[in-house]
């Protein structure tokens, strides 16, 4: 298990592109829109994980309401499981509050499903699983 990125929540993905490319000199690597989830994502490499820029696309999505209750900053943190059905079912037995029980399809087709952070210490986690068709 290791962390496989920090998603950031941003108004702007051209804005927050430029503070991380200009001020850290870090590299977008992949650029794409997720419509399931109502948003644009980037990621950019930083050491051995890296840092996920996530713009609302509608007012509907989850992260357009996290702007509007908290602001722009630190949204999730992801680790990368081996098995997400077999953590997923893990967790659920101990009793952790899951906002997905069944995995789906995220950013770069990988799977995911998220830890509510009622059973993470206040941290909304976001479990990983690379698949053969992972873009990233």
């Amino acid at each position: 298990m290791k962390i496989e990125h920090i998603g950031i929540a941003t108004r702007s993905l051209d804005d927050a592109i430029g503070f991380w490319r200009d001020a850290l000199e870090l590299d977008v690597v992949a650029t794409e829109e997720v419509a399931e989830q109502g948003v644009r994502v980037a990621m950019l490499p930083i050491g051995e994980t890296r840092v996920e820029l996530l713009e609302p696309t509608s007012d509907a999505s989850p992260i357009a309401r996290f702007l509007e209750k908290r602001g722009a900053g630190v949204h999730h943190i992801a680790v990368r499981v081996d098995d997400i059905r077999a953590t997923l079912a893990r967790l659920k037995e101990q009793g952790l509050r899951l906002i997905d029980e069944v995995p789906r399809v995220g950013a770069g087709g990988c799977l995911v499903a998220f830890i509510h952070p009622s059973s993470a210490n206040g941290v909304l986690l976001e479990l990983v699983e690379h698949t053969e068709a992972s873009q990233h």
